[in-house]
């Protein structure tokens, strides 16, 4: 996703105009995202996307403002995000491979994978999720399978899901099935794969 499919994909907001001025506003007084930020749910609207899936309205408009922003992207994504409501923070993780901020936003997806909100967590697992270390992209995999967030979430499972992960999944699998309870069909579908290519 860029900004302009997702400006694309904005086209039918309930407010086109405000958002065009907010994102004049922003560029030219950073400080102004302050006001529109929180403002975007109300005035765009919270509707799924369908030119965007996985993006609503108001996520799409909140990652445009923070990527109008002329400079100090990090700065400002934290500030939303530490300051904002889960919508918010949610908008927050997922513009972050959008904006010029290298790796300095890997402590607000730490932050998510620690809290209890599932929508936080899939938001963290997007394509910025790139930055985390293996050993902590692991602990969030694992963690979507204890919490039950669909495996479809992790950007590029395939490709870094690795032997050390298929340890903890089974292992996860040989204490379910201990207590009497299923694995999720991702994850064992993941382990399966995961098995196949080690024994080729």
């Amino acid at each position: 996703m860029t900004p302009d499919s997702l400006r694309a994909a904005l086209r039918g907001v309930p407010d086109p105009d405000w958002l065009d001025a907010a994102l004049r506003r922003v560029a030219a007084e950073p400080a102004a995202i302050d006001r529109f930020f929180p403002a975007a749910g109300r005035r765009c609207g919270r509707t799924p996307l369908a030119e965007a899936p996985g993006w609503s309205a108001d996520e799409a408009a909140r990652a445009l403002l923070l990527a109008a922003l002329p400079a100090e992207h990090a700065t400002h994504a934290r500030t939303r995000y530490q300051q904002g409501d889960a919508a918010e923070k949610r908008a927050v993780l997922k513009a972050l491979p959008l904006l010029p901020v290298g790796a300095a936003g890997v402590p607000l997806l730490h932050d998510a994978i620690r809290t209890n909100d599932t929508r936080l967590l899939a938001a963290a697992l997007g394509p910025y999720a790139r930055h985390l270390d293996p050993a902590a992209w692991r602990q969030a995999v694992l963690k979507c399978v204890f919490t039950g967030v669909p495996l479809a979430v992790v950007h590029d499972l395939d490709a870094r899901a690795d032997a050390e992960l298929a340890a903890m999944l089974a292992a996860l699998g040989a204490e379910r099935r201990a207590a009497g309870r299923a694995m999720p069909a991702d994850a064992t579908d993941l382990l399966t794969r995961l098995r196949a290519t080690q024994e080729a």
